[in-house]
């Protein structure tokens, strides 16, 4: 009845059935049962509740190696990375094949800042599984960030063969594509990002730049209004209009689009003041104030 209603998604209700057996004796022996009241515990965020019933899976086995993985899980999430680190090991030592704490140790190692251990990790969990679509997409980043474009677009396109229209794969096989010198091919993958989800901003960003750093402003324009529409709460959107209006002498309409940046988040106003690029609209603002002012005591 509890694994019914849990694949119902009536996640208390089972919650409160597993109990029922749980409070059988032979229940508190069950290692499926008490896997089954971890699991639920961690989807309802009772993290302590999910640590102790692992830890009991763990008296009864401890070579169980999800218990381990479980727990590395609820380390991870409350930011514990080395305690995480140390049972994604405990669980890759009873499971050599066990992907996911391949996968997710190789996670912790990235935020870790141990780029080569977490290339090495994302390795064998591909390897594994070869269908690990975030394992070959979080390699190549890792692989951009340190400037090894090359592998990084075979390990992109290897994302790609698993799904080829998931727009952030498409966004990023047009970062590297572009780190690459490849522009129009990166442009055109910015492009087919923004068809899959034009509710990713950073998209219409990025081939707006591409526009820019080829002085085709009007273009530039264009793209960054497109992805204003779509998102229309995005104040780095509105900035970087600004910046572009800027650069043909529409000024009034690029001061317009930095105050919005700025009204949507504040940060955009430490960034006004110290953007060389932002100076005519500067000495507008000011001498609009002064216009004001002027008017204020008449």
């Amino acid at each position: 009845m509890a694994r019914n209603l849990r694949i119902e998604n009536n996640l208390l209700k089972a919650l409160k059935f597993y109990k029922k057996a749980y409070s059988l004796n032979i229940g508190k022996e069950d290692i499926e049962l008490l896997m089954d009241m971890a699991l639920i515990y961690d989807e309802i965020g009772l993290y302590s509740e999910a640590e102790g019933k692992y830890r009991e899976v763990l008296i009864l086995d401890e070579d169980e190696a999800m218990a381990y993985y479980g727990l590395a899980i609820i380390y991870d999430q409350s930011g514990d990375l080395e305690k995480a680190k140390i049972y994604y090991k405990k669980a890759i030592e009873k499971n050599s094949n066990y992907d996911k704490a391949y996968f997710f140790l190789a996670n912790v190692y990235d935020e870790l800042g141990d780029k080569d251990k977490a290339i090495y990790n994302y390795k064998i969990a591909i390897e594994i599984n070869p269908k690990d679509l975030w394992g070959y997409a979080n390699l190549a980043c890792i692989l951009e960030e340190l400037n090894k474009n090359e592998e990084a677009l075979y390990y992109i396109d290897k994302a790609l063969e698993v799904s080829p229209k998931h727009y952030k794969i498409l966004f990023n096989k047009g970062v590297i594509l572009n780190k690459l010198n490849n522009i129009e091919e990166s442009k055109e993958y910015y492009k087919q990002s923004i068809i899959e989800n034009p509710k990713y901003p950073y998209s219409f960003l990025n081939l707006a730049v591409i526009y820019r750093e080829e002085g085709n402003f009007e273009k530039a324009i264009k793209v960054i209004s497109e992805g204003i529409k779509e998102n229309e709460d995005q104040g780095f959107l509105y900035y970087n209009r600004g910046c572009f209006y800027v650069n043909i002498k529409e000024n009034l309409k690029a001061l317009k689009d930095v105050e919005k940046s700025i009204k949507l988040d504040e940060l955009f106003l430490d960034y006004m003041k110290k953007d060389k690029e932002l100076d005519p609209i500067r000495e507008l603002e000011e001498y609009r104030y002064k216009k004001w002012k002027s008017y204020l005591c008449v």
